[in-house]
């Protein structure tokens, strides 16, 4: 058995690599190590997304955690930053998620959040790991009416919706905003949120049926919602990804409105109201250079980590930031939400809208968007760190660096989630840049598939 911790939980296709065998020994171990230290009987939050794939998960987890003796309490699908701030808003002893986010309906995953909202640190997480794989048998099993039981609480919607809409002073009356669910966990939620708040709203991609999470709609697929925002005449498009962690945008014309473009908008009039935390924005390395010459110009500081939003929330908690993300919507709000919230990261641009009378066209002005181009290469999951040593990968990337020296970057990185190298290279040729990724990513596919 191969790592089963990556960047984002335990993630992989469902009932091959993420099993109903697997989920029961991570509901098990899971629960055992975030509650060992609990007096009383513990109480683990158990959410999913729409994926066909979820209650079959989600029902051998709730066994693993059962066995225990913790209580699992099932509140049906609803998005990865409820679950974040329902854990902790009601006293739970941790919180876990079932859901592959942005991936196509074939994978699925499992997250625990601990009692404060806050995804795992990686020594808990090799904690739960070592002891699937190495030490099962220790895991202590009580009997009799030790063990634990298991209800289903879909009531707690409400409270979130609530939550998400204080984070605003006002309300959204006036605004004409089309909203893409991708048939995911957005799909209740989002629409009465902004309702809620009162904005005109149209949803499309909102009729899960098991199959259709993300199924070109959502965060991944904008190119309908983009289309829809200019046809039926709509001020602002949002888009989630399936579990909701994710939001992209279009403005009036159907243009793309990335999270560095968002970060810019919110982050500046942050700035200007005085709640820009140390005047600093914390990005990852992905961001587009275009987000550095926009900080500089406004004189906000600008922060880069490692890809992924655990390590972008991880510089904001030691720091004492609070707004963050990654270009792909993933925005982090820590003075409301312990994770990257889509439908708060919706309201607060939306917001930023009703407040200053602009359209997103103009608002998105304030960042220029320099060229990216990214091109997976498809590699065996275990070959994904492997392009580090191989040599003929190593100087063809050295070439490529040196070529785009002067004018742009080159970023090689796995990613956290799949078996994929991601190729980036920024700079002012697209159609240079274009052939020189895709040159590179068939030879890492060539040389590690």
């Amino acid at each position: 058995m191969g790592k089963l911790f990556g960047t984002d939980g335990v993630r992989g296709v469902a009932n091959s690599e993420l099993t109903g065998q697997l989920a029961f020994h991570l509901g098990q171990a899971g629960a055992y190590v975030l509650t060992k230290e609990t007096k009383k009987q513990p109480k683990i939050l158990v959410a999913r997304d729409t994926r066909i794939s979820g209650t079959m998960l989600e029902s051998a987890l709730v066994a693993g955690i059962c066995s225990v003796g913790a209580k699992a309490i099932c509140i049906g699908v609803i998005p990865t930053p409820a679950v974040a701030y329902l854990t902790k808003e009601l006293g739970m002893d941790a919180g876990v998620m079932i859901s592959a986010s942005h991936n196509p309906l074939e994978f699925n995953g499992i997250k625990f959040f601990n009692a404060e909202g806050y995804k795992l640190r990686d020594e808990l997480e090799e904690e739960i790991e070592n002891l699937i794989v190495s030490r099962p048998d220790s895991i202590p099993l009580p009997i009799g009416e030790e063990i634990g039981t298991w209800q289903n609480d879909h009531s707690v919607i409400e409270s979130y919706i609530n939550f998400v809409c204080d984070t605003i002073p006002g309300d959204l009356k006036g605004i004409k905003v089309l909203v893409d669910c991708a048939n995911g966990a957005a799909s209740e939620v989002a629409p009465l949120a902004l309702r809620q708040l009162g904005a005109e709203v149209e949803v499309i991609h909102n009729k899960p049926n098991g199959v259709n999470i993300n199924k070109l709609c959502g965060s991944t697929h904008m190119e309908d919602l983009s289309r829809q925002v200019v046809g039926r005449g709509m001020e602002v498009g949002i888009a989630f990804d399936g579990d909701a962690d994710r939001c992209l945008a279009v403005d009036e014309a159907g243009q793309l409105i990335d999270g560095d473009q968002i970060m810019s908008i919110i982050g500046s009039d942050m700035k200007r109201d005085g709640r820009l935390k140390k005047d600093t924005i914390v990005a990852t390395v992905m961001s587009n250079i275009g987000l550095s010459i926009m900080s500089k110009k406004e004189d906000i500081h600008l922060v880069h980590t490692r890809v992924g939003d655990r390590y972008v929330l991880e510089n904001m908690v030691k720091h004492g930031y609070n707004l963050g993300g990654e270009q792909s919507g993933h925005v982090i709000f820590l003075d409301y939400n312990t994770t990257g919230d889509g439908l708060i990261t919706a309201i607060q641009l939306l917001y930023v809208m009703k407040k200053t009378g602009k359209k997103l066209g103009e608002l998105k002005q304030i960042m220029d968007v320099y060229p990216q181009v990214l091109v997976n290469a498809h590699v065996k999951n275990e070959n994904k760190h492997a392009y580090l040593e191989d040599l003929e990968i190593q100087e063809e990337i050295n070439k490529l660096e040196a070529q785009f020296k002067d004018e742009g970057r080159i970023l090689i990185r796995p990613s956290g989630t799949e078996p994929l190298v991601r190729v980036m290279i920024e700079g002012k040729d697209k159609k240079v840049m274009e052939a020189a990724a895709k040159e590179l990513a068939k030879l890492i596919e060539k040389r590690l598939s």
